[in-house]
């Protein structure tokens, strides 16, 4: 990275994700961070990352962080659990700069709870499959009963706008039964899309049952980072937000305003490098 210890501080962050699901990370950056200038990627024209194979997935996330790394970025959160599982560590080999995934934060947020013993986790089969979560939590943990479950109907019902549809509660209900049903005392969301669902998941899981979700725990993790690395903006004021798709279309500006619960501003089309 280069130029003055200044201007890298006062250099966007980059964040993406498969679409606009990881403008929840983006809405927890900004309100842990407000200083900070942030650049988004949602690569909505290749969405859902979830399906696709591990190399393929590799494969996009190089494309979606070299487009961020020529924009300048000083840190690069991977706002996507897919992409995270399958290739966060290919990056960080690759590029010199600090690029931070959402499982690990969740990991940690999940085990500081010394009582957390029969974990849930519900994400894309991509991430379930990826085993990422589970392995985390039991290396770090041994005894802990993991229950992982995919849940492949969530990001379209949420993309739809859906989240207070009947058809959502009724999906929600069939892929959490098996879950509540093994006596879990704690859910992770393992989706950046699924923070939003959170009234709904609390109205249907026991009242005991604790979520941890990846928007939160990934803002706070970055929050660390930055000041161990001395990377956070010197300055006050409000950071600007800077929005790129892959894909433009009304209804990924309608889904980009719900995620950030505020005015998207312009939304520019992004073209990726082969």
């Amino acid at each position: 990275m280069v130029g003055t210890i200044g201007s890298v501080r006062s250099a966007p962050l980059g964040i993406f994700d498969s679409g606009v699901g990881g403008l929840t990370v983006v809405r927890a950056v900004q309100e842990l961070l407000p200083a900070e200038d942030i650049l988004y990627l949602g690569d909505t024209a290749r969405l859902p990352y979830g399906s696709k194979s591990p190399e393929t997935i590799r494969q996009f996330a190089d494309q979606d962080v070299g487009f961020l790394v020529k924009r300048g970025v000083k840190a690069i959160v991977v706002a996507c659990n897919t992409a995270t599982a399958h290739a966060l560590p290919s990056l960080q080999e690759k590029y010199d700069l600090p690029i931070l995934g959402v499982i690990e934060p969740g990991v940690e947020a999940v085990l500081a709870n010394p009582d957390a013993e029969r974990i849930g986790i519900i994400a894309t089969r991509g991430t379930i499959d990826s085993h990422a979560y589970q392995h985390a939590l039991a290396l770090r943990k041994t005894g802990l009963m993991i229950h992982g479950q995919a849940t492949p109907l969530l990001v379209p019902l949420i993309e739809e706008n859906w989240m207070d549809h009947p058809a959502t509660r009724q999906v929600l209900k069939t892929y959490l039964d098996p879950l509540v049903e093994k006596g879990i005392d704690t859910l992770m969301l393992a989706c950046t899309h699924y923070p939003l669902l959170m009234p709904i998941l609390r109205d249907l899981l026991p009242a005991d049952v604790r979520m941890v979700d990846s928007a939160t725990t990934c803002a706070e993790h970055l929050n660390q980072e930055l000041a161990r690395l001395d990377l956070l903006h010197e300055l006050g004021g409000v950071g600007k937000l800077d929005l790129h798709l892959t894909d433009l279309s009304d209804a990924f500006e309608a889904l980009a305003r719900q995620f950030l619960k505020q005015s998207t501003g312009r939304i520019h089309r992004a073209v990726l490098d082969a």
